[in-house]
C-alpha cells in the first residue's frame, strides 16, 4: 500500500481551527488525522505541503518510524512545534491506515487492552461572566453530564503576577466550584504558564485548602528554573508538557523530578508515534500521562486509543460536550464520554474507527480565528485578537 495524495480541510469555529489531514492510498483506503494550531494554521498547511511531498507521497504508512525519522532528522533543523503538528496530522492518519488494512482497532497495535475505560475530565465548560456564582452553577452541568474531574483558568487575563485583589477572586471562583460539584470531584487548575514563580507558589498556597489534582503549567514551558521553584515551594502535584514538542524536552522534567502528571499534546509531539515513546520513559520515572487535547473528534479517537492501551495513561481533556458542541458531527462515529462512567469506551472498529465528512466541514470553512490567553474575556471562547493593545491593562 501506498500513499499517493494528501488533502487538507480547514474547519473554523469562533475561537480554534481545527485542521484536518487525509492520506489517499492506492488500494483506496483513506485515513485521517488532525491538529489544532495555535494562530498559525498557514504555517501548518504549509509545512504539511512540504514534508507531504518529501516523506509522505509514494511512502508505505506503514513506516511511521520511517516518515518520522526524515523529519526530525534528515530536515537538520529542530523540529519544533510546527513541523511536530506536521508530522503528527500525518502520522495519525498512518495510524488510522495501518488499523483498516489490518482489520483491527489502533489500540490493538499498540499493546492491546489495558484499560476498559479511557478515564475523561471536562474543559471549555465555564465560558459565562468571571464571577463564582455563575461559574459554579456552571460546573453543576458538568457534573449532571457524568464527569468525574473538570479543569479550569479562574485568572483572567493575569500575566507575570496577580494583585491580592485579583487572587482572592481567583480563589473564591475555585471555592464556589468545589461548593457546586462536592469533595468526590477532581479539579484541576490550569495556570497557561501565566506566572512568575514565586506568584505561582503565591497561588498554591491559597488553593491548597480546596484540594486540586493539580496546578497546570505555573510557570512558562521554558522557565525550568522556575518550575525548580515552585516545586519547592508547594506539596501540590503539579502538570506540565503540553508546549513540548520533543522527547529530549521532557528530559529536565522527568529526571529532575519536576512533574507528577505529563501533559503532552499528540498532535503537537509527532503523532501516536511520538507520544508511544514517551509514554515508555514516563513510565520508568513512575509518571503517568494525561494528554492536552483541545481538538476535534479525530485527535480525540486518536487519545482515546492510546489511553486503552497505554498503563501510564491518568486521564484524557475534553472540550467537545461543552465547546463548539457542532464538531463532533464531522465525523461519522465520535467517542464520547459515557455519562455512567464518566470515561471513553474501548472502540472496536478498524482504525481509528472514524471517517470524516468533507460536506459537513465545508458548512464551517476557515475564518482565520485567533484565540489570546492574556485578552480580558478571553473564556467566553469567541475569538480574541492577537494585538499588543489586546493584552495590556
Amino acid at each position: 500500500m501506498k500513499i499517493t495524495n494528501i488533502v487538507t480541510t480547514v474547519v473554523g469555529t469562533p475561537w480554534r481551527e481545527l485542521t484536518y489531514v487525509e492520506l489517499e492510498t492506492d488500494e483506496g483506503l483513506v485515513g485521517v488525522g488532525e491538529v489544532r494550531m495555535v494562530n498559525k494554521t498557514e504555517t501548518l498547511i504549509a509545512a504539511i505541503q512540504e514534508i507531504g511531498n518529501r516523506y509522505v507521497i509514494g511512502a508505505d504508512p506503514f513506516d511511521v518510524e520511517r516518515i518520522a525519522w526524515g523529519v526530525l532528522w534528515t530536515e537538520y533543523g529542530r523540529a519544533g512545534e510546527v513541523a511536530q503538528s506536521a508530522l503528527a496530522a500525518i502520522d495519525i492518519a498512518c495510524w488510522d491506515l495501518i488499523g483498516q488494512a489490518c482489520g483491527q482497532p489502533v489500540w490493538k497495535l499498540l499493546g492491546g487492552r489495558f484499560r476498559s475505560v479511557v478515564p475523561a475530565y471536562a474543559n471549555g465548560w465555564y465560558q459565562g461572566d468571571r464571577e463564582p456564582e455563575a461559574i459554579g452553577e456552571l460546573a453543576k452541568t458538568v457534573v449532571a453530564r457524568g464527569y468525574r474531574g473538570l479543569k479550569l483558568d479562574p485568572f483572567g487575563a493575569a500575566s507575570a503576577d496577580l494583585t491580592t485583589a485579583e487572587l482572592t477572586r481567583s480563589v473564591s471562583i475555585v471555592e464556589a466550584v468545589r461548593d457546586a460539584v462536592g469533595p468526590d470531584v477532581d479539579i484541576m487548575i490550569e495556570m497557561h504558564g501565566r506566572f512568575r514563580s514565586a506568584t505561582a507558589v503565591r497561588v498554591a498556597g491559597a488553593l491548597e485548602h480546596l484540594a486540586p489534582k493539580w496546578l497546570e503549567e505555573p510557570v512558562p514551558p521554558a522557565n525550568v528554573h522556575g518550575l525548580r521553584n515552585v516545586r519547592l515551594g508547594t506539596r501540590l502535584p503539579i502538570a506540565t508538557g503540553e508546549r513540548i514538542h520533543g522527547i529530549e524536552d521532557a528530559a529536565p522534567l522527568l529526571e529532575e523530578g519536576l512533574v507528577d502528571t505529563l501533559q503532552v499534546d499528540v498532535t503537537h509531539f509527532g503523532g501516536i508515534t511520538g507520544l508511544h515513546k514517551l509514554a515508555g520513559w514516563a513510565a520508568a520515572y513512575n509518571v503517568p500521562l494525561a494528554p492536552h487535547n483541545v481538538c476535534g473528534p479525530v485527535s480525540t479517537a486518536a487519545n482515546v486509543h492510546l489511553g486503552v492501551a497505554t498503563p501510564n495513561f491518568q486521564v484524557l481533556e475534553h472540550f467537545n460536550d461543552f465547546a463548539d458542541t457542532w464538531v463532533l458531527d464531522l465525523v461519522d462515529h465520535p467517542h464520547l464520554v459515557d455519562p455512567r462512567t464518566g470515561g471513553f469506551p474501548v472502540p472496536e472498529r478498524p482504525g481509528l474507527g472514524v471517517r470524516f465528512d468533507r460536506e459537513r466541514a465545508a458548512e464551517h470553512p476557515s475564518n482565520g480565528a485567533t484565540f489570546n490567553l492574556f485578552a480580558v474575556g478571553w473564556e467566553k471562547r469567541e475569538g480574541t485578537a492577537l494585538d499588543v493593545a489586546s493584552t495590556l491593562h
